[in-house]
């Protein structure tokens, strides 16, 4: 197993891509922290489905955007496991309003969330990883980082371009023992495209060479690849897994 006796911290870890991922490290032997905002029912069939697998798990709640729940959540982490080897910032949100109705506050939600939440997490877990000599951090961005969407996702395409250069930024400064890597997704089957209409995400998918919506699994399985010591010469880039779009 590429991950056996890893300690992982997955935000956003009750759904989506989060969840496939945190699912997907504990069939390759990694204990899980799923962090979770609201999902706390999901976020608990998540974690028994992790010890199902035979690993350990636990769920914490933390609003990633806030500093005293990061430092909070990473004290329960390591109370819990001893130590962290992997961390997956995968936390994000996203508002659907047109752009003339954009307020202030939903741009600092956004950054809060998606950005410094990466930020906040990547600060607090770093160290015990630098102190261990050994660690994995992957942020997951979005295609919209490189192309943009429009002007109805610019604090959402610019929290997730943001997030490239963290990633650079992190593998900068904490190599040699901690790599640090970026995958950016298109669009994937996930709760945050579920209220979009199925004529919409249907003339999406057609943009792709594969001709389809991506799966929250296909996402797991990039991200589990940076995880593990199959990536060991890899760091401070970004992996765009979209499918072809164009």
């Amino acid at each position: 197993m590429k991950l056996q006796g890893k300690v992982a911290v997955v935000t956003g870890g009750s759904r989506g891509i989060g969840r496939a991922t945190a699912l997907e490290f504990a069939e390759e032997g990694s204990d899980v922290a799923v962090i979770y905002n609201k999902a706390e029912k999901e976020a608990n069939k998540v974690v028994a489905s992790i010890k199902q697998k035979g690993q350990e798990a636990v769920a914490i709640k933390c609003d990633v955007s806030k500093e005293e729940e990061v430092k909070k959540m990473v004290k329960s982490v390591i109370g819990k496991f001893g130590k962290v080897d992997i961390l997956v910032n995968n936390a994000g949100i996203v508002f659907d309003v047109p752009f003339k109705d954009r307020t202030v506050e939903q741009w600092e939600k956004t950054l809060g969330v998606n950005l410094i939440g990466a930020f906040l997490c990547a600060k607090y877990l770093s160290p015990y990883m630098v102190k261990q000599k050994y660690g994995k951090i992957i942020n997951v961005s979005s295609s919209n980082a490189f192309a943009g969407y429009g002007m109805d996702s610019v604090d959402y395409d610019a929290s997730k371009a943001g997030m490239v250069i963290l990633t650079k930024d992190l593998s900068r400064g904490l190599g040699p023992y901690v790599n640090v890597n970026c995958v950016a997704p298109g669009w994937v089957e996930t709760d945050m495209n579920k209220y979009l209409s199925k004529d919409y995400m249907e003339n999406e998918a057609k943009r792709a060479d594969v001709q389809r919506i991506g799966r929250p699994e296909e996402i797991a399985k990039v991200i589990l690849f940076l995880a593990s010591d199959d990536s060991s010469f890899v760091t401070a880039e970004t992996i765009v897994v979209d499918g072809g779009y164009k």
